[in-house]
């Protein structure tokens, strides 16, 4: 019997306002909710993840279905399968919990789209969520498990809400965890294509691809909107997660930029973190990495200069911490480096990104941008 292996994953953060509405806050009561995710590891079975960490009242699931899907909220007829929770059709995710589902039998390919459909007929209260999802989310009002076509669903979000994995029986053990911010999350690639450096990475390599980017996250501080400090989280969001043997880690720039200035509406105050803090940080990933016996990749920062969170104090830093980065993979500290920072630079002025690379923030790259990131990155894996 194969092994399971993550096909698919998102990092849970704290019912919050986020960067667009979304329904975190409120909830859902009596409604359905429909969910599309894209696998990097196909098989002939699948479970899900529910995760309630931040719920502070037990979650009740009346009922939960999996399907292939086809375009928005409609999925295959014919592909639908229900999923059981030790053998029940029903399920309760416990406050602060989570829930594996029992396998259902689907068979699935590697850079399929999934969709995974939860019926919630009792008050959720807040939604553990996942504030960006560059995908579109769908709900609307009673039991819509069935419906293949999707015109049930009324609503629309570009959040996922409650799911944090899909697991196949692919029997892999060569899986990629991309751990950061929003460089990793995907903000700057195209909505509903699939572009991040995540998605592009998994198709040049064929092997599965996590992302356990978290828009905003930092390093060293927690946040309401951004989720838990990353020093904290790694364990749950990669090390608990079947089939991954190499950690890449891109972390810090926020830890970095929230701190240039006072007008910052979402992380205020902001500390002001030195180089040698990060590089603390950095080892403290690289510690719990190693213990569960992971190859680990250092990224160095791309370049932000021109961005809100660029200043002469985060070009210090950030210089600081990417000559570390460099030297810790020459050392031997990381196994390798990817080099970012120098990757993605403009020639005609270091500091900041390729024109042809950037989103148009100066901070994010752009679909361009993320393929070139994945190509470096599949280079060092070769």
């Amino acid at each position: 019997m194969s092994s399971f292996t993550t096909a698919w994953t998102a990092s849970p953060q704290m019912p919050s306002e986020g960067f667009t509405p979304n329904w975190s806050r409120t909830g859902f009561w009596r409604q359905s909710l429909r969910q599309v995710v894209h696998l990097t590891a196909g098989g002939d079975r699948l479970r899900v993840r529910l995760s309630n960490v931040y719920g502070t009242s037990p979650l009740r699931v009346a009922g939960a279905t999996v399907g292939r899907t086809t375009a928005g909220a409609a999925v295959e007829p014919g592909s639908v399968r229900r999923l059981s929770f030790g053998g029940a059709p029903e399920a309760v995710v416990p406050a602060h919990g989570q829930l594996l589902s029992d396998p259902a039998g689907l068979r699935v390919a590697a850079g399929e789209s999934l969709t995974v459909t939860l019926h919630l007929d009792a008050v959720t209260g807040p939604a553990t969520f996942h504030a960006q999802a560059f995908t579109t989310s769908h709900r609307g009002p009673g039991d819509l498990l069935a419906d293949t076509d999707g015109t049930g669903f009324t609503e629309s979000t570009e959040s996922w809400y409650f799911l944090t994995a899909v697991e196949t029986d692919a029997g892999r053990t060569d899986g990629i965890a991309l751990f950061g911010d929003s460089l990793t999350d995907g903000f700057g690639s195209t909505p509903g294509a699939d572009r991040r450096w995540s998605d592009a990475l998994a198709r040049r390599t064929g092997r599965p691809v996590l992302n356990a980017g978290i828009g905003g996250n930092l390093l060293l501080n927690d946040s309401a909107w951004y989720g838990e400090k990353g020093v904290r989280r790694l364990a749950r969001d990669v090390l608990d997660q079947p089939g991954v043997d190499t950690l890449v880690v891109l972390l810090g720039v926020n830890d970095i930029g929230f701190s240039e200035t006072d007008e910052q509406p979402t992380y205020h105050p902001a500390p002001v973190v030195e180089a040698a803090e990060l590089i603390e940080g950095h080892r403290s990933l690289l510690r719990q990495a190693r213990r569960r016996g992971l190859r680990v990749i250092g990224a160095t920062l791309p370049p932000f200069g021109g961005s809100d969170h660029w200043g002469e104090r985060a070009a210090k830093t950030r210089h600081e911490l990417d000559e570390w980065i460099r030297g810790a993979g020459e050392t031997g500290e990381y196994d390798a480096v990817v080099d970012f920072g120098r990757l993605l630079a403009d020639p005609a002025d270091p500091d900041r990104l390729r024109p042809s690379y950037d989103f148009g923030d100066h901070l994010h790259p752009n679909d361009e941008g993320f393929e070139v990131m994945a190509e470096a990155v599949a280079g060092v894996l070769r």
